[in-house]
């Protein structure tokens, strides 16, 4: 095996990485190898390059940037006298990342609380002896969920070294 095969074995190899990072944070798969792309390219990159690293067609790249670019953890670059559109990450990393797993868990607790409130609101309308323990597994599992957010916004405020 060439040098050159070796070198893009571990390429493919760091955007499986990162794909595999944004599938475990609810992310398509081409979001992970984006970044890896990036990672491993250190600088800008054009949409075409980008493409042609992942394996991605140019069209589901720009798609997928579209989202990173909300989440802040890329931006896009226009270069003076070029008409390509160059990508980069946007800043740190680690703090990016961070900000995106914060924002999802919030969601997720935020979403888990009302399925709370819809369920208290259903059993006020039913009879039962389990209407009590259910109530008090949902005010158990409410408890467990604020002390969860208050977590998440404490660790939100703390810097990344």
């Amino acid at each position: 095996m060439s040098d050159l095969n070796k070198i893009n074995e571990i390429e493919k190899r760091i955007y499986n990485t990162f794909s595999g990072l944004a599938q475990s944070m609810g992310f398509s798969p081409i979001h992970g190898n984006i970044i890896g792309a990036l990672i491993v390219g250190s600088e800008s990159l054009s949409l075409q390059e980008i493409a042609k690293k992942t394996g991605y067609s140019v069209s589901m790249v720009s798609l997928s940037m579209d989202l990173l670019e909300i989440l802040d953890i890329v931006r896009r670059i226009k270069k003076p006298r070029d008409r390509n559109l160059y990508i980069s990450i946007n800043g740190n990393l680690l703090d990016s990342l961070k900000k995106v797993l914060t924002m999802r868990v919030k969601k997720g607790v935020v979403g888990i609380l009302t399925e709370f409130d819809e369920s208290r609101e259903k059993l006020k309308h039913l009879k039962g002896e389990e209407k009590t323990e259910v109530l008090n597994a949902i005010d158990t599992l409410e408890k467990e969920m604020k002390r969860l957010d208050n977590y998440v916004n404490l660790l939100s405020e703390i810097k990344l070294p």
